[in-house]
């Protein structure tokens, strides 16, 4: 592999440890339920056992008096629903929706929605005492279905919501938050040319990230004002903002030090504990540390949306398509803001549809608010296009690989949802999949089959920002904001070492807080390494010409006469002086002092991503039990910063769609009474 200068690259491409492994392997690595300050407080909640329920009253008293307990907080001690409560307008109703799911206001909309929290001087004692609290429900319908939630009928989970779409704002309340809608070229013109149409329904189940690390914060709010936490989190920018919103705080006042994350796969964006151990910290003056069971997990943090989509696609004999339609049916869970955006952007995005709509609905039922999911919203509505595209591939006698070469997006298809694609790899990872020794594998045995899968994803890339701090013994300590959560610290410094033209072994990397490095956007969203690493390589060359004037400054030349390569400073020829990195380094203090590389970035150009997948199964008769006997995975990765880590990426998700298909489903139970049974009955 060869870098834009022509030369091979040294560092990029290798398959280095990851800088961190040895604190992971041996414990060393702080995760957010390891932190530990002095007197500290443990705080717990008390959650919602109805999935739907007005609150009459809430009388904390008991708990007050129980011995070891230091505070109690409910919704009232929220500033921002303080303020809401006052005046609350058209403009104000997200952030109601924030303040709703971090401590119930009026009503409770799921099992496990908090309702209030107490700081005690252990576990124990706060989870006891926070059964004590008393509280007086008035037992509502629960509507836990996406299609029985969308129905005139059905009971109001939020008595003055409507319906928003591009027609304006329906007159009658509604359970249907959004309704989006994206249309190409006639679709009744496309299916009027159609020789076929396949029309199907499918069904996805609502699941759950399973990230082996609880939830968990530890806020101190300081005598100075000042408010530190320290969540677990892939994003620590968007618990400061989340928190400055919520407390009405400003954001100079606080300081969030992301801890070690383990495991997230986007679940881990929402701030569900931090706003309330704030609000213990600031009535008590002691850290208050907060940590989810798993029970409460799983009960109370956001879950992918369980989805209906409906798909009809038409195409001609010789199997070009002519026209698709998709309904996606989203449950955004008890407040608004299902992943709409990703399903509506990847349903039909890898073929090339001459006439296309795409309705999205997003839907609020009685259980806990989805959150993003690998590729967020994207999976369900492939998924199910795929299933069409097999069916009228088989109905016009076509091979299922050469019909999705046929129908693929190319470079400048203009997509159903807007946009146009470019950078396309559509044709060489279906090649490619053709040309792989499994596509042409014989199926040995009964009552087996082979599938294969291809699809798209956009990616995003977003602000980053990072400090290169050049080091007097020649090595460079690399700060970034991006929470490492996919081995990102390691492929980051490799970018950085391969700019500076070092080996990796002189880099340091580490994730900053809020307070030592600019503004940076989550980890999600395909964007870390990409974007982050586009503020690393802008920060290394910031570097690299600082140390060129101070070259320039020992040589009494001009500084555009140094130059630098192969790790080393030159001013001309043969003969000329030089200096390595290290020894420049160790002169810096002599030359002006301290060198810092700076790359502060918004990246708003990025290449989508197209992917593909073969699949071998066996599948028993009699029991419908599925075995996996192989797969491959395909995938436009770009240029692989850590080969290992893209694998590692591509294993983890492949490993997490076989367990969404087989075995995996989140049922939230009701105690209310469920409207969708009572209307069956």
């Amino acid at each position: 592999m060869t870098n834009p200068k022509g030369d091979e690259y040294a560092v990029i491409g290798t398959r280095p440890p990851r800088v961190d492994a040895a604190d992971k392997a041996t414990g060393r690595a702080r995760f957010g339920p390891d932190t530990d300050l002095p007197r500290l407080l443990h705080g717990k909640i008390l959650r919602s056992p109805h999935a739907h329920a007005r609150i009459l009253s809430i009388d904390t008293s008991r708990a007050e008096a129980f011995p070891g307990v230091h505070a109690v907080v409910t919704a009232k001690d929220l500033p921002a629903a303080q303020d809401l409560a006052a005046a609350l307008g058209e403009a104000d109703i997200d952030l109601k929706y924030r303040c709703d799911n971090t401590l119930a206001s009026d009503k409770v909309l799921y099992v496990g929605h908090a309702i209030a929290a107490v700081a005690a001087c252990d576990p124990h004692t706060a989870e006891q005492a926070a059964q004590l609290i008393d509280v007086e429900y008035e037992v509502l319908p629960a509507v836990m279905d996406v299609l029985d939630a969308a129905r005139e009928d059905a009971p109001l989970i939020h008595e003055n919501m409507r319906t928003w779409s591009l027609a304006g704002t329906s007159e009658a309340p509604s359970n249907v938050a959004n309704h989006f809608q994206s249309v190409k070229g006639d679709p009744e013109t496309g299916f009027a040319e159609a020789d076929l149409v396949v029309e199907r329904e499918i069904r996805t189940a609502t699941v759950h990230h399973s990230y082996i690390e609880p939830h968990a914060t530890t806020a101190t709010w300081g005598p100075d004002g000042t408010l530190t936490v320290h969540p677990t989190t892939q994003g620590a920018f968007g618990i400061r903002d989340q928190l400055a919103s919520l407390l009405r705080y400003p954001l100079s006042k606080i300081r969030v030090v992301p801890t070690e994350v383990g495991g997230a796969f986007g679940g881990k964006s929402t701030s569900y504990l931090d706003a309330v151990a704030a609000l213990l910290s600031r009535k008590t003056g002691r850290p208050v540390k907060m940590v989810m069971t798993r029970a409460e997990t799983f009960l109370a943090t956001g879950p992918t949306s369980g989805t209906v989509i409906r798909v009809k696609i038409g195409a001609k004999k010789d199997g070009r398509i002519t026209a698709a339609q998709a309904a996606l049916y989203y449950e955004a869970g008890a407040f608004p803001g299902a992943p709409l955006w990703g399903g509506m952007g990847v349903v039909l995005a890898a073929y090339d549809i001459p006439h296309g709509q795409i309705d999205g609905y997003d839907v609020v039922v009685n259980k806990p608010k989805a959150e993003t999911y690998r590729a967020p919203g994207g999976t369900p509505p492939v998924f199910a296009v795929e299933q069409v595209i097999d069916e009228l591939a088989e109905q016009t006698g076509t091979d299922p690989l050469e019909f999705r070469l046929l129908n693929r997006a190319q470079e400048g298809t203009q997509r159903v949802n807007g946009g146009v694609h470019t950078s396309v790899s559509s044709y060489e990872v279906l090649k490619a999949v053709q040309a792989h020794a499994h596509y042409s594998a014989p199926l040995e045995g009964p009552h087996r089959g082979r599938g294969i899968a291809f699809g798209h994803w956009g990616n995003y890339g977003g602000s980053s920002s990072c400090t290169l701090d050049v080091n007097s013994d020649g090595t460079v300590s690399l700060v970034t904001g991006s929470v490492d959560i996919t081995g990102t610290r390691t492929s980051l410094a490799m970018q950085a070492a391969e700019t500076l033209e070092l080996t990796l072994d002189r880099v340091r990397p580490t994730v900053g807080d809020t307070d030592s490095v600019g503004y940076t956007e989550g980890s999600y969203g395909s964007r870390t390494t990409m974007a982050t690493g586009v503020a690393v390589v802008t920060a290394a060359k910031d570097a690299i010409a600082q140390m060129c004037e101070r070259a320039a400054m020992l040589w009494n030349v001009p500084a555009e006469a140094v130059s630098y390569r192969k790790g080393t400073f030159t001013a001309g020829g043969d003969g000329s002086p030089q200096l390595t990195f290290a020894e420049l380094a160790a002169q810096l203090p002599r030359t002006g002092g301290a060198v810092t590389g700076v790359g502060n970035v918004h990246v708003d150009e990025w290449g989508g991503s197209f992917g593909a997948h073969i699949v071998d199964v066996a599948v028993d008769p009699e029991t419908g039990k599925v075995t996996i006997l192989r797969y491959t995975a395909v995938q436009d990765a770009g240029r692989a910063i850590h080969p290992s880590l893209v694998e590692g990426q591509m294993q983890g998700g492949a490993v997490q769609g076989i367990g969404w298909a087989l075995y995996e489903g989140y049922r939230c139970y009701c105690l209310s009474s469920d409207w969708s049974e009572q209307k069956a009955a």
